[in-house]
């Protein structure tokens, strides 16, 4: 599709795969709004960037509804969402809450869910759309200590499947995408210590390969692909 002049929806795009996303759009000539929870980062990016912004938590129905429906005001359409909004927790079995459990979910597939929704009920109305959900490579195998994290992206990837089947007699293809691991924040957030390393993802082979897969003739598209190091070691 050509992405000039496109509207397009960033969750969690203040930082890390997020706000390379959202940039890597911007350069290709789309609208983009980012949004996420913590209004002066959301802020601050929107500003640095030259993006609109709206501050709100995708896992809040009544945000999820707000924040899609504010952009479609904005600009009339919708095209592009990309759910990327989502944290991780590394912990024993043993160790989890059932609180920490919801959490979880209650971002990484509720609030997956609520966008989806919200932005599926507009692509249907237009007949079109590109819905992207950011997964994992943790989707695609258990392990240990990721019973929170891993089993949400399972979720996450299991719905993708449906939404793909529901909505491609409309004309909207539904992607997922599976990053290895990616030099963000989003460990040490976890709770897990990582070595910076240049052999390792940045968030830019993230957006690139999001950027390349939307460029695709709307006629086909790819369900689902991972983005791994050549050699991490």
């Amino acid at each position: 599709m050509e992405l000039r002049d496109t509207v397009a929806l960033v969750t969690g795009g203040s930082e890390g795969i997020g706000r390379a996303i959202a940039e890597a759009l911007m350069h290709q000539g789309s609208k983009v709004t980012i949004t996420g929870r913590r209004e002066e980062a959301v802020r601050n990016t929107a500003e640095e960037l030259g993006l609109d912004w709206i501050a709100g938590d995708v896992g809040n129905e009544k945000d999820a509804v707000r924040t899609v429906s504010t952009v479609i005001e904005r600009h009339g359409r919708l095209d592009i969402l990309v759910n990327n909004a989502g944290y991780g927790m590394f912990k024993p079995l043993v160790d989890t809450t059932l609180e920490e459990l919801q959490g979880i979910y209650q971002t990484n597939v509720f609030g997956t869910f609520l966008m989806a929704r919200e932005a599926a009920r507009q692509f249907i109305k237009q007949g079109s759309g590109e819905l992207i959900n950011i997964s994992s490579t943790s989707s695609l195998k258990g392990s240990s200590g990721r019973t929170a994290y891993g089993s949400s992206k399972f979720a996450v990837r299991g719905m993708t499947e449906c939404w793909r089947d529901e909505l491609r007699r409309h004309n909207v293809r539904v992607m997922l995408v599976n990053p290895s691991e990616v030099m963000t924040s989003f460990s040490a957030k976890a709770g897990v210590e990582r070595e910076l390393s240049d052999k390792k993802l940045r968030p830019q082979e993230i957006a690139d390969a999001i950027v390349g897969a939307l460029k695709v003739d709307s006629r086909g598209f790819i369900p689902e692909f991972s983005v791994f190091a050549t050699n991490p070691f």
